[in-house]
């Protein structure tokens, strides 16, 4: 049966963002193709390790356990797989209890060419060839960063984490930054503080995060004890006076982040590390070397050598 996908919140993920493909990968650049699906089919009752991304899907997922009327959320695997060692996917899918059924395999294609085909906010990988041609493409994706990442069961809360400039906005600022210094940094965006951002390549994702929190809240308006699961946070390099033109944008998109953080250049390892974040998502890779959180690097703009 097929249910309706528009209107939903869609995330497409990579089995390599999802799983640890370590050992398969291998195979693969040893031994090549052929030895790959041979190795997938003699492993195909093998349930592969949880990857990096593991504990932010489980945990988006879990939204349409709680509204199961809406079941607002749906995540998509894109995968360069065949369909036969695809198999294993599922299987490992099915063994975990995630609520998985959408699916690409693509035949060693890049899959990012079918991000608006399943109207997907978000595409997460962990193959940068695939994230920086959907991103040149316009398309919202992240490159999951290598790490390892503890999944704690009981801890039942989603926490995302986000950039802004390059991320939920455009580079505009950045770029002045970039080539013009701190100081005409500040003096542009004081000058344009009431003037909104254009849309970075997340702010779709945001705002329909936005949309899952206002059915937490209507949710919990009928039932005091429901604990709400979505957490979000912009941590920016950003101080004032350019803090002004953040909180601008966002009122104009009608959102706003549970938690804000101007950090005025400090280290973003401060706030991430008593934050904890299942998910951070930052166009500078600079600001990416914690190991123990799921770092996403955005590709977009300026600060990546594009326009």
């Amino acid at each position: 049966m097929s249910f309706p996908i528009e209107g939903k919140l869609v995330i497409a993920v990579s089995s390599s963002a999802l799983f640890d493909l370590s050992e398969s990968d291998r195979v693969f650049r040893e031994q090549g193709p052929a030895a790959y699906k041979a190795f997938q089919e003699e492993h195909l009752d093998t349930v592969l390790e949880t990857g990096v991304a593991f504990p932010f899907i489980r945990r988006f997922l879990a939204f349409n356990q709680y509204f199961l009327t809406e079941k607002p959320v749906e995540v998509v695997l894109l995968s360069r797989n065949s369909t036969a060692t695809g198999l294993r996917l599922f299987r490992s899918i099915a063994h975990y209890g995630l609520d998985i059924s959408r699916a690409a395999f693509t035949g060693g294609a890049s899959p990012f060419p079918y991000i608006p085909a399943f109207n997907a906010s978000l595409f997460l990988s962990a193959n940068e060839q695939d994230v920086r041609g959907a991103v040149n493409a316009g398309s919202p994706a992240g490159l999951l960063l290598p790490g390892a990442v503890t999944d704690q069961p009981d801890d039942q809360e989603l926490r995302i984490a986000f950039d802004f400039d390059g991320v939920l906005a455009d580079d505009e600022a950045e770029t002045v930054f970039k080539e013009q210094g701190l100081e005409r940094f500040h003096e542009y965006e004081a000058l344009h503080q009431k003037k909104v951002h254009q849309p970075g390549l997340l702010k779709d994702l945001f705002l329909k995060l936005s949309r899952l929190q206002e059915l937490e809240e209507q949710e919990r308006a009928g039932n005091p004890e429901y604990q709400c699961l979505l957490r979000t946070a912009i941590i920016t390099a950003r101080s004032a006076p350019a803090h002004e033109r953040v909180i601008t944008t966002l009122k104009s998109w009608g959102v706003e982040a549970n938690e804000t953080f101007f950090l005025g250049g400090m280290d973003k390892r401060r706030i991430l590390n008593v934050l904890k974040p299942h998910i951070f998502f930052d166009d500078q890779l600079d600001h990416l070397q914690a190991k123990n959180l799921a770092m996403v690097h955005v590709p977009f703009g300026v600060a990546n050598g594009s326009q």
